[in-house]
């Protein structure tokens, strides 16, 4: 291969490498579904004085990486946050797609929908409340989070379907939601679009959501996040938006320019959480 392919190679995967950024995942591990032999794990981080008893928020998030990579450990330090303000955070580990197949991201729903499922019905000893739950993710995972929130479908056929896989909030950073004609993810999806992308079925009983993308992302444009937060709020559903300039792909991540993107995402999450009663109090994480 020539040094110039090496280098087309690294620009078109860097932006979706979010492994090499991601943390060890943190938190008690639990199989959440076996699926053909292989056991999938999640990881759940409680607060401090946690019990069994509480009725806590919780969030699930799911990590990016083009359906094809990534790794749950990418919020780990929005997990010790968020559990630091007393909720109940979850890193999910999916199954992912072969990088040189054309396949549509179904089993990575299958197994978003399932995680959500597990949570839900294990509310009781999680020490959460089942009706504050909300979804989070990045890129492809804000995919994820956005579709257990809003689309309905897709449901791995093993799951328990009395149990709702539905978010009630939404933590979206720079999510690829729109999977139509002129969105990401349409060479995968195609003619199903309308099947898979979240920008596609807006209903008036979708969850609240807070949406953070850089101006400077080559894969959602603006006009798409405001597409989006338009629709939203015609539909009656509260959507904040926050667009960082200059900003990338995946420029939220710990560790990214001094931390002060995480910073400001994460404080903003905070308050978003706030404004839905979930927590309390200002902010407390310590600027960077």
């Amino acid at each position: 291969m020539s040094l110039q392919k090496i280098v087309t190679v690294l620009v078109v995967l860097v932006p979706f490498s979010t492994a090499l950024l991601a943390a060890k995942s943190v938190g008690e591990a639990h199989v959440y579904k076996s699926v053909g032999g292989r056991k999938l794990t999640l990881y759940v981080t409680k607060p401090s004085g946690w019990k069994a008893t509480d009725r806590r928020p919780a969030i699930v998030f799911f990590h990016g990486g083009a359906w094809v990579g990534g790794a749950p450990g990418q919020f780990t330090e929005h997990s010790k946050y968020l559990a630091s303000r007393g909720m109940v955070c979850v890193q999910v580990q999916y199954r992912l797609l072969d990088r040189k197949s054309n396949d549509p991201p179904t089993i990575c729903v299958h197994d978003a929908k399932s995680a959500m499922r597990w949570v839900r019905a294990r509310a009781m000893k999680l020490g959460i409340d089942p009706n504050r739950i909300a979804s989070g993710g990045g890129s492809a995972g804000g995919h994820l989070a956005a579709f257990v929130g809003m689309v309905d479908g897709i449901d791995d056929p093993n799951d328990d379907r009395k149990v709702s896989p539905k978010s009630n909030a939404m933590v979206l950073f720079n999510p690829v939601f729109d999977n139509g004609p002129d969105g990401w993810g349409h060479k995968r999806v195609g003619k199903r679009y309308r099947e898979f992308s979240p920008l596609h079925n807006i209903t008036k009983d979708d969850p609240p959501a807070i949406v953070f993308l850089g101006s400077a992302d080559k894969l959602i444009p603006v006009k798409t996040l405001d597409g989006f937060r338009n629709k939203m709020k015609q539909a009656g559903i509260q959507c904040e938006t926050m667009v960082f300039e200059g900003k990338p792909h995946g420029f939220f991540n710990f560790g990214k320019d001094g931390n002060k993107p995480y910073y400001e995402t994460i404080v903003a999450t905070d308050k978003f959480f706030a404004s839905l009663g979930w927590i309390s109090g200002p902010p407390t994480l310590t600027k960077p």
